[in-house]
């Protein structure tokens, strides 16, 4: 069986199931599938929503906190557990990984300069790097003038045909080598959009009437300290103009409906080569997108906007749960042992997540979590600006909060001590806040629980006895 994970940067899970926003390659994916309606990121932005996704852990685990943090290598992950099922595993895209500097040749490795790596295990299909030279010298090729650099040539898809957007360009990467494979194949590809800069390739840019896309949920009146800093913050402010964040919204729609015509391309190619059914898809994203909503673009802080994601699975053996949708709370950490489950091999300990085949089965599991959990960090804006003396002063441990979202509330502990708790069942915006004694306690208690039971486990699960008692690390 082959293998294909996509992911899309920054999408949205109710933008995709939104039937005003053309998304037809999804919507087949969905009528073939199963779609996770309830499905979240762990944790934003890129690298740290990516570790979560690529080795089924918790920030609170793999503690890649920002763009920038380097993965530990000591971490299993999706590519390295191919490698292991016996599938070259290939990348299209980028991983955003930033290397473990104890595996660095030296403090001259390039390599310590930027997150933007590969993740260890996968070989190269087509990367794009950071600057997406790839990209940019293929436009050069085709006689356009990309501008002075990525972003200018991001910013300026929609006055080039869509047949020449980044997605289509790594699209036609990944159609040109799957027609080269003749044993079961492993893929990852990974598109960039609809990610910033807010602008639709081709004639995907006028797709969508700003007049009927709406403005943005507006933030309330008093907003949190972090949600006001986040408003006053230039890279994550809404347009204060409801006409630009109008634009911004209809440019967001075009960029989801021009991805999913690329991704169409795929499904098309699979189904006439006859790997379709062959073929397990998993379609995801990497975190979510602001939007507008609260006053806010880009992925950051506690609002579930930027966090509530898409999740779509077709396994071709498992055809009886085609066409479901399941509600449960799944995320981001289920998907490495999904797809570990669907190659028969051993769920890698570290994982926090759960293997989602019950749901593909089409059987409600036992046991399952009653709640989303997600994290963000912000001390990268204070590294290097503190006087921190370490280890008494913990300022930087400080710059974070971890979120607990059931079906009736979400409790927010910030790493001060401090909390917010929101009051869903009254008001499923979260705008309300609520400071009922017994609401805020099963939040804190449920987010404590939560913590616990996912400790790291590396050694804790087993025994230095003769009998080597517990879940010993294969090999061992």
């Amino acid at each position: 069986m082959n293998i294909l994970l996509v992911t899309f940067d920054q999408l949205r899970s109710d933008v995709v199931a939104d039937p005003e926003v053309a998304t037809p390659a999804l919507d087949a994916l969905r009528a073939e599938g199963v779609f996770f309606a309830n499905h979240y990121a762990q944790a934003a932005p890129c690298s740290p929503g990516r570790a979560a996704l690529y080795t089924g852990t918790y920030q609170m685990n793999n503690r890649v906190v920002a763009n920038g943090s380097p993965l530990d290598d000591r971490f299993d992950n999706v590519a390295r557990m191919a490698r292991r099922a016996g599938f070259d595993p290939h990348l299209f895209g980028y991983t955003d990984t930033g290397l473990d500097p104890r595996q660095a040749s030296g403090p001259d490795d390039p390599r310590l300069d930027t997150y933007e790596g590969i993740l260890p295990g996968f070989s190269q299909g087509l990367w794009l790097p950071g600057d997406q030279s790839p990209w940019l010298r293929w436009l050069a090729d085709l006689g356009h003038d990309p501008g002075v650099d990525f972003h200018a040539a991001l910013a300026t898809e929609p006055d080039r045909p869509a047949e020449h957007s980044i997605s289509a360009f790594l699209t036609d990467g990944l159609l040109g080598w799957l027609h080269k494979q003749s044993s079961p194949w492993f893929a990852h590809l990974s598109y960039l959009r609809p990610h910033p800069p807010y602008a639709a390739a081709g004639e995907f840019a006028e797709l969508y009437d700003p007049a009927a896309v709406g403005s943005g949920l507006d933030p309330v009146a008093t907003p949190h300290w972090l949600h006001d800093a986040a408003m006053s913050f230039p890279a994550s402010a809404a347009p204060k103009s409801e006409k630009k964040r109008r634009h911004l919204r209809a440019q967001y729609l075009g960029m989801v409906s021009e991805v999913d015509s690329q991704f169409g391309r795929v499904m098309a190619s699979l189904k006439e080569s006859g790997s379709w059914e062959d073929t397990m898809v998993i379609v995801t994203a990497d975190h979510g997108e602001q939007l507008c909503d609260h006053g806010l673009v880009e992925k950051l802080g506690f609002f579930e906007e930027s966090y509530r994601i898409p999740c779509i699975i077709r396994d071709p053996r498992l055809s009886r749960s085609h066409g479901t949708v399941v509600d449960s709370f799944t995320e981001n950490i289920d998907i490495l042992p999904t797809i570990a489950s669907a190659l028969s091999e051993e769920v890698p300990t570290q994982c926090d997540g759960m293997p989602l085949q019950p749901f593909l089965e089409g059987i409600e599991p036992a046991e399952w979590r009653r709640a989303a959990h997600y994290e963000w960090d912000w001390r990268h804006l204070l590294i290097g600006t503190t006087d921190s003396q370490w280890p008494m002063e913990r300022t930087l441990e400080r710059q974070n909060l971890a979120v607990v979202r059931n079906e009736t509330m979400a409790y927010v502990h910030f790493g001060d001590g401090s909390w917010l708790c929101f009051d869903l069942a009254s008001d499923p915006t979260w705008r309300t806040t609520s400071t009922d004694p017994a609401l805020v306690l099963a939040g804190a208690q449920e987010m404590l629980t939560w913590r616990q039971e996912h400790l790291d486990r590396t050694f804790t699960d087993m025994l230095l006895t003769p009998e080597r008692a517990g879940r010993w690390p294969s090999g061992a």
